[in-house]
């Protein structure tokens, strides 16, 4: 019984996969197609004509859809991101970004594409040249990944948040304001203040400082919840709960609902801070920004916006 040209190519891809060294996990229909999509490879296509499309993730299931007759629901994305296109990018199968490598992660520009290298040894598959040309490639490989992993650590932003603790977040603007929050807001507005929390716009693992936050007498379980930052004003027994808003999530009232449940066996007091890169931003969110909140704009570091209450900059007892 002849294969049809669609099960031949996601056949052909999960053995391209394999010879490259990709897991178990990895060694599924999903990356196969993955793989195709990255590729341009279409059903009727050749493995001696590919392309190295800069596709989304979105574009890519869609691909899989127009060409393959495979549909994945949309809640898949993050099974692509997480389950294929994370290990893909790790192992050099596909840069991040190549066209904007300091595009925010959350950005739905966000995009894949094949490296070069490995783009010239897949035009081989199929070929007498393949198994050389493959071992080659795989000789050079590690040094490959390693030079990848260092154009990603250059594009992270350093941050110093304690003597002697420098920690890197994804670049961005949401990580640049998460920066000057520390280096610009917290001198200013809280001198000397412990840095308990500062949270990255890839991981929401940056820095925890969880004993202390628990000596204050809040446990945390959902850490997805927790605000970007976090400071500790030891001087006046304050923690500054702090979003950063590059485009969604300033502390309107739902916000400051969930953040004074999360906080609420606090021993310190709560003082809930809004920061915008700039004032235009800031406009965007004006009607929905909480009232007893604090507003801080990065473009006018020395100022600060109090929406209303019985005091400036300071915890409100409820």
């Amino acid at each position: 019984m002849p294969v049809s040209p669609l099960s031949e190519k996601i056949a052909e891809s999960l053995a391209i996969l394999q010879a490259l060294g990709m897991p178990r996990a990895q060694l599924n229909d999903r990356s196969a197609l993955t793989l195709l999509a990255l590729l341009d490879l279409k059903p009727a296509g050749s493995w001696q004509q590919l392309e190295r499309p800069q596709i989304g993730v979105t574009p890519i299931m869609d691909w899989c859809r127009d060409f393959y007759s495979t549909t994945y629901a949309p809640n898949s994305r993050e099974t692509f991101r997480r389950q294929t296109l994370h290990q893909f990018r790790e192992a050099g199968i596909v840069l991040y970004n190549p066209d904007k490598p300091d595009r925010p992660v959350n950005s739905p520009a966000a995009c894949y594409q094949v490296p070069t290298e490995l783009h010239n040894v897949l035009l081989t598959y199929g070929t007498p040249k393949w198994e050389s040309v493959l071992t080659e490639y795989l000789a050079t490989r590690p040094t490959l990944t390693a030079q990848y992993a260092r154009a990603r650590d250059m594009e992270l932003i350093p941050l110093q948040v304690a003597p002697g603790t420098v920690i890197k977040l994804s670049a961005g603007k949401h990580s640049q304001l998460i920066s000057d929050i520390i280096h610009e807001f917290g001198p200013r507005f809280a001198p000397n203040a412990e840095v308990i929390y500062v949270g990255d716009t890839a991981s929401k693992d940056g820095y925890f400082q969880r004993e202390q936050l628990a000596a204050l007498g809040v446990e945390v379980d959902a850490h997805g919840q927790m605000p970007d930052v976090v400071l500790y004003d030891v001087a006046r027994n304050w923690l500054l709960l702090i979003e950063s808003v590059t485009s969604h999530g300033p502390v309107d009232g739902k916000r400051h609902g969930e953040l004074s449940k999360l906080f609420a066996a606090s021993k310190a007091g709560l003082v809930y801070v809004t920061a915008f890169p700039d004032r235009k931003t800031m406009g965007k969110y004006l009607a929905d920004i909480s009232w007893e909140t604090e507003v801080w704009v990065a473009e006018a570091p020395t100022h600060m916006i109090h929406f209303n209450g019985d005091r400036y900059l300071g915890p409100h007892q409820i």
